[in-house]
């Protein structure tokens, strides 16, 4: 669907369109550039698009195209360097997009981003700020194994000093990422590998808050059951939600869409109408974010909880292996049905 609406100079914009995931957020990021002229990117492969097509517009052009190769940068194959630029470039007055590929990447540039872009403005004082966006790309990526099959937000949730961001839909990739443009603080942007082409409808007029979740489903006010998710898990999170649905089970699915800051008051309030509380995610499951969101719950509730996430095993390589690492609608069902017999 698409949806006109007049513009103050008296033409008309599209204010809703059917975008990918990708093109959302390369959108939020050209309107972004296109009215602040201190945003910049840069990463492998941007002249190109983009290896996901995140740095190309609806209408198949290279952001590259539009702003040229002094704002979209393409760079050397060496994470360190392009996340120390982009801190450099952030204390100096810039904004920069930097782009990982894949959230794996970003551990060769593990410094650059926990000890000095997390760190800066509490060390000096706040004399300086590193208002910089670290595009992560998340989550098992069909095929790609153990190095390039990785969640890792709660690693950075951990870290004072990062917001970090987990968007489930095109609507939010273009919410979130123009909110977290705004937001002056380093962002770990942490996009899923296999939501790229994920459809939906974008209102470019609505905003999204960091910090705040969103009801992705609710049947029944959510009285029996309440899941809370991020990220692409938040798709299996309603289709299980819809099959306990039809059985009478009445859940409400939230999406975190902000790891940190987190919706605690949210899911506090869900957890205690419902008086249960199912935390699922893709990453591994130990010392996962849904053990901080499950221990606060418990800590401030009577709501009994569980968890649901990923064995401790390497994502394999082979399809019945990478099986094994996934968490699909059935397994949420099974936790969701074992929560409620007791």
């Amino acid at each position: 669907m698409d949806v006109s609406t007049t513009t103050p100079n008296g033409t008309s914009a599209q204010r809703v369109r059917t975008l990918s995931y990708a093109q959302a957020a390369a959108l939020a990021l050209q309107e972004a550039m296109q009215t602040h002229p201190h945003i910049v990117a840069l990463g492998e492969d941007l002249g190109r698009g983009g290896v996901f097509g995140q740095y190309r517009s609806a209408d198949g052009r290279c952001l590259a195209e539009l702003f040229g190769s002094q704002r979209i940068i393409d760079t050397p194959i060496s994470e360190a360097t392009i996340m120390g630029a982009g801190v450099g470039m952030a204390l100096a007055g810039l904004h920069p997009v930097v782009e990982m590929r894949v959230a794996d990447f970003a551990l060769c540039a593990i410094d650059e981003l926990v000890n000095q872009a997390a760190k800066n403005r509490f060390m000096f004082g706040g004399q300086g700020r590193v208002p910089l966006i670290a595009r992560l790309p998340i989550g098992i990526w069909t095929a790609s194994a153990a190095q390039h099959s990785q969640s890792f937000e709660a690693w950075f949730a951990h870290i004072p000093g990062l917001v970090v961001v987990a968007p489930a839909t095109p609507q939010d990739n273009y919410g979130l990422l123009k909110a977290s443009l705004a937001s002056g603080d380093p962002v770990v942007y942490m996009e899923h590998k296999e939501l790229w082409g994920l459809q939906g409808e974008v209102d470019t007029q609505a905003t999204a808050e960091l910090g705040k979740c969103r009801v992705a489903f609710d049947e029944g006010e959510g009285r029996d059951l309440t899941v809370v998710s991020w990220s692409r898990q938040v798709h299996v999170c309603v289709d299980a939600a819809r099959e306990l649905a039809a059985s009478g089970v009445r859940t409400r699915v939230l999406d975190l869409r902000t790891i940190w800051p987190w919706d605690r008051e949210a899911v506090l309030a869900a957890a205690s109408a419902s008086g249960r509380l199912l935390v699922v995610h893709e990453a591994v499951q130990a010392a996962g974010f849904g053990a901080e969101v499950a221990a606060t719950v418990a800590e401030h509730t009577g709501a009994r909880v569980a968890r649901l996430g990923a064995p401790r095993i390497p994502v394999g390589y082979a399809p019945t292996l990478e099986a094994e690492s996934r968490i699909n609608a059935a397994q949420v069902v099974q936790a969701a049905r074992r929560l409620l017999a007791h």
